[in-house]
């Protein structure tokens, strides 16, 4: 069975804190690192990250993001 809950002051508290008995012995697994309401529903950002990409046009934005960000010369090799 799955229990729910947060951390608070580095003490986790349960959702339900009648739950569990004192003393029994439980496993902590963090889910849903950064989001608000703490749920897992998929994989991590990271890996959605090709999911929010759009196609600029720019051929050479790879090797050249400097340039483009900040201003910095282009380079014509990575």
């Amino acid at each position: 069975m799955t229990y729910r809950g947060r951390v608070k002051n580095g003490v986790v508290v349960l959702d339900d804190p009648a739950a569990l008995g004192e003393g029994t012995v439980v496993r902590v697994e963090p889910v849903g690192m950064g989001d608000d309401d703490g749920a897992a529903d998929g994989p991590s950002a990271l890996f959605r990250a090709p999911e929010r990409a759009k196609e600029t046009g720019i051929p050479d934005l790879a090797i050249n993001h400097d340039h483009y960000l900040y201003g910095h010369p282009k380079v014509s090799d990575g």
